[in-house]
């Protein structure tokens, strides 16, 4: 984690724009959001424009485009391709989780494009899954957008308040202290959404029983 921490926050500016850029919109378009860690990538960026690396509204409006855009194409791909995919050998391992996210997508309808954003594996299958269902298009771009807005903007705030964090460390411990600093944080992030997610699953489980 500090490797990438390091890697990251000592590229250029528009280098750091392009690859978030791509992360974010791979993750949620290419079904990888369980590979491909998008949000990790924004929480990075986030911290690079407090450190003055790169333009705060700049990363902001990258992360929102790349995220609805993405899950455009990820719906697309599931309304055209949508049984295929879900046959892919990626996801077929991943039978449960797929299972969860459809019956989620049932149960809940257009929310379900909001919530699903906020957890790694929803959120790179759940557009394909829409497609797939036949969801009207106007109605998903209207969920996708507003998780697109309010996910990234969340991400991306939350990584430059670590910044900000990581720019005192560095200035009184040195820089490979703040690197752990963030890294901590980050991880610590990552954490807490997993923990939460795991919960909600146990608690969805026991309401079905």
């Amino acid at each position: 984690m500090s490797g990438l921490i390091h890697r990251i926050l000592e590229l250029p500016g528009g280098l750091v724009l392009v690859i978030t850029g791509l992360v974010v919109f791979a993750e949620d378009a290419l079904f990888v959001g369980f590979v491909i860690p998008g949000e990790t990538v924004a929480l990075l960026a986030g911290a690079a424009a407090k450190l003055g690396h790169v333009s705060l509204a700049g990363v902001l409006i990258v992360v929102i485009v790349a995220a609805i855009v993405g899950d455009t194409v990820g719906y697309e791909i599931g309304r055209h391709v949508g049984p295929r995919v879900l046959q892919w050998k990626i996801l077929k391992k991943r039978r449960k989780r797929l299972d969860d996210a459809q019956d989620f997508l049932a149960r809940r309808g257009g929310s379900a494009i909001f919530l699903g954003r906020w957890v790694a594996f929803f959120r790179a299958v759940m557009p394909a899954l829409a497609g797939t269902a036949r969801m009207r298009y106007p109605k998903f771009l209207a969920y996708n957008a507003a998780g697109g807005v309010a996910w990234g903007a969340a991400v991306v705030l939350l990584g430059y308040a670590a910044g900000a964090s990581y720019a005192k460390v560095e200035k009184t411990f040195g820089r490979d202290a703040a690197f752990v600093v963030l890294a901590i944080v980050i991880v610590a992030v990552i954490v807490w959404r997993v923990q939460k997610h795991r919960a909600e699953r146990r608690s969805d489980a026991g309401d079905r029983s």
